[in-house]
């Protein structure tokens, strides 16, 4: 019983050793143990009851009716080093915060939904609205040296389409003939970014180098006709909209995915589409060079249709197929893809916002209402991880590899152990039997 009982002691303080990292002295802290799960992990909350003012949590998010509220506390990596106020700034427009507490060191930013250069996604359940916490150290006070690295954080409201967002009673009113007509001629236009076999949105953080943006284009018809979707234009930017500095074209020309045309990418439309009035795209993962925020935006022009019109030069979405050195559409004939290898798809007869408009039938498709049957559309921030994947992927290796070697170091000290306990017992109860019998 003794030689059982001890080796069962040895066993279960090898194990505990076993469990704790090598070079790691904070085993008795159960604090320290639980903030070593995930020390990479953002985390803030949405309860307006929690002000943000504990470095668990450095951002505290309030979605109102109209605007949102972030509260930033200043020790935002939890290192007890205060962040600089003026290093904090909102959205892609670089808003200043609207408030500064020193006795709970947190920052306060207030703006509208629709300010500081936010972006709305419109799903089929959903408003969801996003902006940036981007925080910019400024230089140390010996401008050779840097002490700490810039940061972004995404943020988002989300809100129903289908209820009433405001505490406020809702008065019903009587709506003229003409009104409820313009209403349901509105179509929705939406991008969406899937995942990898386009079952469900995936989230806008952690796309690395190497990896494949899908992307999803969609307008809600409703009550309309039986309509087809065209991605006419995307371009990527450091901020919404196609105008700023620097910026990247992906797909031009009335539809050409002309990122596709490079030899290190497989930029391409999806085909065969999977209803008329949505169209798939994929596109290699990029950044622009000497930005250190790592994030892009793309704003797509969508435009649409009807199913039954043949497409043409200004309507199509042509995809260039490098096996065959050539353009290949995703529906009608290959020549309306020629003027892809051009870089001129326009026609000189009619200005492009009229000419996708010409075979309307009937009065609910008139010229004018341009607006109705096209839409600039941003998806975005898209932010790219700082970690490389293979290295990230080796360590997580490199550690396993640790653990398993640890386990069968435990495994061989139980048994060295026993085999020696058991050894000890036997040569003691041999020396008891001798001596019994000597004396006998």
């Amino acid at each position: 019983p003794e030689s059982s009982l001890i080796l069962a002691l040895l066993c279960w303080a090898a194990g505990e050793v076993a469990a704790y990292p090598p070079w790691d002295f904070s085993w008795g802290d159960p604090a320290s143990r639980g903030a070593r799960a995930d020390p990479n992990a953002w985390s803030w909350v949405e309860d307006p009851q929690s002000p943000g003012t504990s470095s668990q949590h450095p951002v505290a998010v309030q979605c109102q009716e109209a605007q949102l509220v972030v509260t930033v506390h200043r020790d935002l990596f939890g290192t007890g080093r205060l962040v600089n106020a003026a290093d904090l700034t909102l959205g892609p427009a670089a808003c200043k915060h609207s408030s500064l507490s020193r006795a709970q060191n947190t920052v306060t930013f207030t703006a509208g939904l629709h300010e500081c250069g936010s972006t709305v996604q419109i799903t089929p359940n959903s408003l969801i609205y996003r902006t940036l916490l981007n925080y910019d150290p400024s230089p140390a006070s010996n401008p050779v040296i840097i002490r700490s690295n810039p940061a972004v954080i995404p943020i988002e409201c989300h809100y129903p389409r289908r209820e009433n967002v405001s505490s406020n009673a809702i008065r019903p009113t009587w709506a003229p003939f003409s009104s409820t007509l313009s209403a349901e001629e509105k179509l929705v236009f939406s991008l969406r970014l899937m995942n990898e076999d386009w079952s469900a949105e995936r989230p806008f953080t952690g796309f690395q180098l190497g990896d494949i943006l899908n992307i999803q284009a969609e307008v809600g018809t409703e009550s309309h006709v039986p309509l087809r979707l065209f991605v006419d234009s995307c371009v990527a930017a450091l901020s919404p909209g196609s105008d700023s500095s620097p910026h990247y074209t992906i797909i031009d020309f009335n539809g050409c995915l002309v990122d596709g045309r490079l030899d290190d990418t497989s930029s391409a439309f999806i085909t065969p589409r999977p209803r008329e009035d949505m169209l798939r795209f994929r596109i290699d993962v990029f950044r622009f060079a000497g930005d250190t925020r790592n994030l892009i935006y793309i704003t797509c022009h969508l435009k649409v249709t009807p199913a039954d019109q043949t497409p043409d030069p200004l309507n199509k979405a042509c995809s260039f197929n490098k096996a065959r050195n050539t353009w290949a559409p995703v529906e009608g004939t290959r020549d309306i893809c020629s003027c892809c290898e051009m870089g001129n798809c326009g026609s000189p007869a009619l200005p492009r916002s009229l000419n996708s408009l010409e075979r309307w039938p009937g009065r609910r498709f008139r010229r004018h209402d341009t607006k109705e049957v096209e839409a600039d559309v941003v998806i975005g921030p898209v932010l790219l991880s700082g970690d490389q994947g293979a290295g990230g992927q080796r360590q997580e290796e490199g550690q396993g590899g640790v653990t398993a070697v640890l386990g069968v170091g435990t495994g061989l000290l139980c048994v060295l152990a026993g085999v020696g306990l058991a050894g000890a017992v036997l040569a003691i109860g041999a020396g008891r039997r001798r001596c019994s019998r000597a004396s006998a």
